[in-house]
């Protein structure tokens, strides 16, 4: 298992390379991005691994077996004991020797609130606000690979893309049709927040437990996207796995992911244009599994069917109405182009504009969603942000997107 001198090169700005590992929860993201971050390390590169799920496992294999503190608890925990201040890196970001002292990597987990009680995704744009305090986009690492929650591509867990904070998304997939769809449904955000301005491109997919059917390659041909590796189906490895054991220590899982990992350092993967990317309709994705979408309409259920004979109290009858929209002479020009590119882009119909001296501009959405947009600034981000959170079918009455750095949503 030799290493080569050290070749990474960083990102554009000067900072950190910021790869975002996302895919269909269960499908190996934590193995992957743990093998990957250990080989990165030892090619001789200072690596940090940011698990973004507030599962909190990404790290584990990579610390053998021991689960990190999370940011979100160690910050609660210093808050209720009246000592927020005395927050220090240290506290939340981790570093381990990997492969018997061949190199040393460092490694943190997000986390995010408590169960049932509060956003995922705002756990995640917290977590991201408090490592930028800290100074992470100063930090001389040459690489920050993120572990982002499976198929969730909403509000904070879009982090990467809405943000642009990574260079490249590395998506995990199997031939199974739930991982390539929600590979499809990522694909589809990625290119969408390219599209607003974005600077973050799909490096490629890789085939997590290849069992050799070529479903998710006939996938990748017609979405134009390169397949990175294929990462073969193993019971050994998986054992090794599930013992947080990292891969690496077998020749052949090796070599897979020293191809990849000098590959990304020397960026020979295969070139990806986002405007040629190409994420399939529904219809389309079917006929890669040989399926077709019914050309019916399924029937309605009528009150009757969901009643039957029980005898129910007369319930109030909705009203569909949306309220008018201001006409166009009580809308200042900014205001007007901003509520025209709600309902061209997005599909989103204002029922109120009204400006307020403390919060900018507020929208209301169909009569019951209310939008703090501020100021025209940022405007691409703000509308990415909404995108996102719309794609994403989360209930949401109220979103604040003043600091679009840090939105809120409730």
């Amino acid at each position: 298992m030799s290493t080569q001198p050290k070749q990474t090169k960083q990102s554009p700005t000067g900072n950190a390379r910021m790869l975002a590992v996302y895919g269909k929860g269960g499908m190996g993201k934590s193995f992957f991005t743990t093998n990957l971050v250990s080989k990165l390390a030892l090619l001789g590169n200072r690596v940090l691994q940011l698990g973004c799920d507030p599962k909190h496992d990404s790290c584990n294999a990579l610390f053998g077996g021991v689960s990190l503190p999370t940011l979100g608890d160690t910050w609660r925990q210093f808050k209720e004991e009246g000592r927020e201040a005395d927050l220090a890196v240290s506290d939340v970001i981790f570093k381990t020797l990997i492969m018997g002292g061949q190199a040393s990597v460092f490694g943190c987990e997000i986390g995010g609130p408590e169960v049932g009680r509060g956003c995922g995704g705002r756990g995640i744009t917290f977590g991201f606000d408090t490592l930028e305090k800290f100074g992470l986009s100063q930090w001389a690492l040459d690489y920050v690979v993120m572990d982002f929650l499976g198929d969730v591509v909403c509000g904070g867990f879009a982090t990467p893309l809405s943000r642009s904070l990574a260079e490249e998304v590395i998506i995990l997939c199997g031939n199974d049709r739930q991982s390539l769809y929600a590979a499809n449904n990522i694909t589809s955000a990625a290119k969408y927040f390219a599209s607003m301005g974005g600077r973050t491109r799909v490096l490629g997919l890789v085939i997590n437990r290849d069992d050799g059917s070529g479903v998710a390659e006939a996938y990748a041909e017609r979405a134009n996207l390169p397949v990175l590796a294929h990462i073969p189906l193993d019971r050994k490895i998986r054992e090794l796995a599930d013992a947080c054991q990292l891969a690496l220590i077998d020749d052949r899982f090796h070599a897979i992911f020293d191809t990849l990992a000098k590959q990304i350092i020397t960026r020979t993967t295969p070139p990806v244009n986002m405007d040629d990317v190409n994420p399939l309709p529904y219809d389309a994705f079917l006929r890669v599994f040989g399926a077709a979408e019914p050309d019916i309409v399924p029937d309605g259920a009528s009150a009757d069917d969901l009643f039957g004979n029980r005898v129910v109290k007369s319930i109030p009858v909705l009203s569909l109405d949306v309220m008018e929209v201001h006409s166009a002479g009580q809308m200042d020009a900014p205001t007007r182009a901003i509520v025209n590119r709600l309902s061209r882009d997005l599909g989103m119909y204002v029922t109120e504009a009204d400006r307020d001296p403390k919060r900018g501009l507020v929208l209301t959405i169909d009569g019951n969603l209310t939008i703090c947009l501020g100021n025209e600034t940022e405007l691409d981000s703000k509308l990415a942000i909404l995108a996102a959170l719309k794609q994403s079918g989360e209930h949401y009455t109220y979103v604040d997107l003043r600091r679009p750095a840090s939105p809120m949503y409730r």
